[in-house]
């Protein structure tokens, strides 16, 4: 099958499903996977912990965040070594303990994570934690450990810790709990989504920028990658609405149990469709400023992101 026959048939199946997809073909998934995998198998990582943390890493998921990273890079005309794989996986670690420690008792309380039964179902509350906590710490030896000029580690370092702690997700995910049960403006939903999703989801491009050198365009990568982040949010809440548990891999209409503001409840679910592909649609015209890049494997990853 050519590619874009391969590309006709996903956009097809996702019309049908409205989950997200892209030629995965397009990548040496196995590479990416084999960097996600290949740090817990360490002898002297507890057994527990590593089957833990591999139950979660092994379900699954759209793997978004490292494919857009890889493409990124691709799109800039670096060939892709194995320390580019090693950050793409660091990317993921830290998206999936994220999810970990969603799942629990005492934040989000769901059962059900990527189609399988969430790790604290399976390992218990407390393994959970030490897991989801492994996974937040060990990117950084990652990609301490990676094969690449010492000045680049650091600016990796530096903008992923950022993106996912207290100036970023986590400090997100403390709005998102202390929101529930009150109406947010749509001004304050959307700080609450930069921070919680859309500075995860901006660090592929800020990190492709610097491993490529292509420092002086950061800006215009991060702004491609704050659209980009919001109109995922923007989408979440549109899925927890209209999908099923096995389109999405999660319990749907949480949001409504647990009395929570977002961009449907706001503005109407076709609103909140209008609202997405405003954000994809500038994020496709953002990435257009981009010099020497070929845009046409991440704007097909855009593409994948729409609802009808």
């Amino acid at each position: 099958m050519d590619e874009r026959k391969s590309c006709e048939n996903a956009k097809i199946e996702r019309e049908r499903s409205h989950i997200f997809c892209y030629n995965k073909e397009m990548f040496e998934m196995t590479k990416l996977n084999s960097a996600l995998e290949k740090f817990y198998l360490k002898t002297e990582i507890p057994v527990e912990l590593r089957d833990s943390v591999l139950y979660s890493i092994e379900a699954g998921g759209k793997r978004i965040r490292p494919v857009l990273f890889l493409e990124l890079l691709a799109g800039f005309g670096i060939e892709l070594a194995q320390a580019h794989y090693q950050a793409a996986a660091a990317i993921e670690l830290i998206h999936t303990g994220s999810l970990i420690h969603d799942d629990l008792p005492a934040m989000d309380n769901d059962d059900y994570r990527r189609g399988k039964a969430s790790n604290h179902k399976v390992f218990g509350e407390t393994l959970a934690i030490l897991a989801g906590d492994a996974l937040f710490l060990d990117p950084y030896y990652l990609l301490a450990s990676c094969d690449l000029p010492a000045e680049t580690i650091v600016s990796l370092v530096r903008e992923l810790s950022a993106a996912s702690g207290s100036l970023g997700m986590v400090a997100g995910q403390v709005l998102d709990m202390l929101s529930e049960g009150k109406t947010l403006s749509l001004s304050q939903l959307e700080n609450l989504h930069e921070l919680k999703t859309g500075r995860m989801l901006t660090f592929p491009f800020v990190a492709a920028g610097y491993v490529s050198g292509r420092e002086s365009q950061i800006e215009i990568l991060r702004k491609v990658g704050e659209k980009l982040g919001l109109a995922f949010q923007i989408r979440d809440d549109i899925l927890d609405v209209s999908a099923t548990i096995e389109e999405i891999g999660k319990t749907p209409g949480k949001d409504v149990l647990e009395d929570k503001s977002t961009y449907v409840s706001l503005l109407g679910l076709n609103a909140a469709k209008k609202e997405l592909m405003s954000n994809l649609n500038a994020a496709r015209e953002v990435l257009r400023n981009l010099q020497d890049f070929d845009s046409a494997a991440v704007l097909s990853i855009i593409e994948g992101l729409e609802i009808e």
